[in-house]
């Protein structure tokens, strides 16, 4: 939001969709005020409303600018992530921006603004289920927490990737990145983008992007979705212990960017013995095919809506290890995976199977996604056929899917 259209908002005072805080810090380490259970009351209220914008370092009595100390700011930071995370529950989207504008005296204070989108969810804080209504929070009663929740369960019932992303726009898009969607002769870009569900109409009646607009179209999809990134790991050994990190990243980018990222980064630190005895044979450790396609179902079919997850690989001496946030849906089973294909981001899967070719050879296809549902297949007949050892898919406490495949062997005879 521009400064002058915040300052003008301050100005006018606290409503239905803004709510402004004092902070008081006892020390660089320690925000007294305002209350943390307090503050996640109103951030729930207005997730459960429609959305608003929190400033804090503004009073909310006499309107007046006071700031927040500029050691204070991290703190500050890292305070609201745990708190909308550990005293909300389900956990709450935000987004955070730091600031300067003019107090009384025209000298230019830091504060923070917390944006709050809508939610899908209903969300419960430390003292009930509150919703915004004008310029305060108010605890719901048990027919509106019944209706709210039967409201709120059919708007998901709108796959998750084709909903609108707060304070985004056709502006944010890529125009490199859009221009594979885009026809000569099938209508304006915008009009293009809708058909597709990239493009989407918000409360407002404003466009922006979709949830799959942003993952597909921006640079930095992270910048509105934080969690929607791989973070890869490379270990010597076979033990999670950072003393044996060989290589550590974070891929952010599109997200067909980071499947190859990723893609990239096993190939990296794979080993790939030989034997040299009848000329040279190589012996991987994984199928690529079979990598290609894990990570290919764990980009598209991850669970976008959890705010705290992210798709981890990490790879081992002897194995490599997925986690993609997200339980399984409906009845399918780990059992049933390989009889059953139900995508979950029905947007992304699509266009994944249309506009995004692969070039690569070995990879025994020709665009990211095979609508067939072989994928699972795959993965587990070329690993096991490699390593003599069968992946292992596990669903986590509902939460998340880990697939584990186990390397191959080298063989006995010399090899380098």
């Amino acid at each position: 939001m521009k400064v002058d259209i915040l300052l003008n908002k301050i100005r006018l005072g606290e409503d239905s969709k803004l709510e402004l805080k004092r902070v008081v810090m006892r020390s660089d380490t320690k925000v007294e005020a305002p209350h943390a259970d307090s503050l996640a009351d109103e951030l729930a209220a207005m997730a459960n409303a429609q959305g608003g914008i929190l400033v804090l370092g503004v009073d909310d009595k006499s309107k007046q600018v006071l700031g927040i100390p500029y050691e204070g700011l991290d703190v500050i930071e890292k305070w609201l992530a745990e708190l909308c995370q550990d005293k909300v529950t389900p956990s709450l989207d935000s987004v955070t921006e730091h600031i300067e504008l003019p107090d009384a005296d025209e000298q230019m204070r830091p504060v923070i603004v917390v944006t709050v989108p809508k939610s899908l969810m209903v969300h419960r804080s430390p003292n009930g289920y509150f919703k915004r209504v004008a310029h305060a929070k108010r605890e719901m009663t048990p027919d509106a927490l019944a209706r709210l929740f039967q409201q709120r369960s059919q708007t998901r019932l709108i796959r998750f990737d084709e909903q609108a992303v707060s304070n985004t726009s056709l502006d944010d898009a890529d125009a490199l990145l859009i221009r594979q969607f885009v026809r000569e002769g099938e209508g304006d870009v915008a009009r293009q983008l809708s058909r597709l569900h990239l493009l989407t109409e918000n409360e407002a009646g404003d466009q922006s992007l979709s949830v799959a607009g942003v993952l597909l179209c921006t640079v930095k999809p992270t910048q509105w979705l934080a969690h929607a990134y791989i973070q890869a790991v490379a270990y010597r050994g076979e033990t999670n212990d950072p003393q044996y990190q060989l290589d550590a990243k974070d891929f952010d980018g599109p997200i067909d960017r980071q499947i190859w990222d990723a893609f990239h980064f096993v190939q990296r630190h794979m080993q790939v013995p030989a034997t040299k005895a009848l000329g040279r044979v190589d012996y991987p450790q994984y199928s690529l095919r079979a990598v290609f396609e894990a990570l290919v179902n764990a980009v598209a079919h991850r669970d976008y809506s959890l705010s705290q997850g992210r798709i981890r690989l990490h790879l081992f001496s002897d194995r490599l290890e997925l986690y993609s946030p997200g339980s399984l849906l409906n009845t399918m089973t780990v059992e049933s995976m390989q009889m059953m294909s139900m995508p979950r981001n029905e947007v992304i899967s699509s266009l994944f199977a249309r506009y995004f070719s692969v070039q690569e050879s070995g990879l025994g296809r020709s665009f990211l996604m095979d609508r067939r549902g072989a994928g699972v297949d795959v993965i587990i007949n070329e690993s096991t056929a490699l390593s003599g050892k069968k992946p292992a898919y596990e669903n986590i406490a509902d939460m998340e899917l880990s697939l584990t495949i186990y390397a191959a062997q080298p063989p006995i005879e010399d090899y380098s």
